[in-house]
């Protein structure tokens, strides 16, 4: 009788075939196996649900049926993220400027990666890579009763997205800087624009510019030489005007950093 070895193969490796090249050329193939046997799991330990329960912002990677990029971040009160069980987590979609530039690339692209990171105690992340699908907010709480009723008008969610776990891993402390959180009112589901930053870097005054027809010389006359006025020894700084974004990034701003609330 013919007899035939069993070998005991590795499972595939997590990660894109282009990290494994990568690891292959650059000699840290061993230290790469040793974090995805040590460190990636397929469900939610209890400590990172724990993890996942208390944060208050997170940032979310989507791509488009192209392969076409974008990042954006998600915030809310403790305990806005909801963890449906070890293999799902959701979060819900707020009022945002209406682009929908996340929700369109989960429309043709379900692949999501959620980045978690805590600066102000243990300084420590967690990654969460999955699909995900866009679903009601009815829907979702007949399934899920337990879901949290937020009070407070704007950020009482139309959609939630929930993501079905497929690696969920850390992201080591070494370079996370600590930041302290600070309590400020918050202008939840407004439309005002300085509320909402207004034009802090000056694309919409860059693009009113650009679209105004440039001012013709007078034929034969030189243009007068335009001149600055010298500042004056001891004058205050120049105030902002009301469509720029004050000195201090902090002042003025409702609803900057994660831990901020509204009556």
């Amino acid at each position: 009788m013919r007899f035939t070895k069993l070998l005991r193969t590795r499972p595939r490796r997590p990660g894109s075939d282009g990290e494994h090249e990568l690891q292959e050329r650059l000699g840290t193939k061993a230290r790469a196996d040793r974090f995805y046997d040590d460190q990636v799991c397929h469900r939610l330990l209890p400590s990172m649900i724990e993890f996942v329960g208390r944060m208050s912002m997170m940032f979310v990677a989507t791509a488009d049926g192209r392969g076409e990029c974008d990042s954006s971040l998600r915030a809310g009160p403790e305990g806005f993220l909801a963890v449906l069980d070890d293999g799902h987590v959701a979060y819900p979609e707020y009022r945002g400027n209406g682009v929908m530039a996340s929700l369109g690339n989960i429309a043709e692209n379900p692949h999501v990666g959620l980045l978690m990171i805590d600066f102000a105690e243990d300084l420590i992340g967690l990654h969460v890579n999955g699909t995900a699908r866009v679903v009601d907010d009815a829907d979702l709480r007949g399934d899920h009763p337990e879901l949290p009723v937020d009070p407070v008008p704007g950020r009482r969610a139309e959609l939630w997205v929930v993501v079905a776990v497929e690696e969920a891993y850390i992201h080591c402390r070494k370079h996370i800087p600590r930041m302290v959180p600070a309590d400020r009112m918050r202008s939840w589901g407004t439309d005002g624009v300085k509320a909402k930053g207004g034009d802090y870097f000056g694309a919409a005054a860059r693009r009113r510019t650009e679209e105004q027809p440039a001012e013709l010389e007078p034929v034969g006359e030189a243009p007068e030489p335009r001149t600055e006025p010298e500042p004056v020894r001891g004058a205050p700084e120049p105030r902002a005007r009301p469509d720029e974004a004050p000195a201090d990034p902090v002042a003025g701003r409702a609803g900057a950093g994660a831990a901020s609330w509204t009556s």
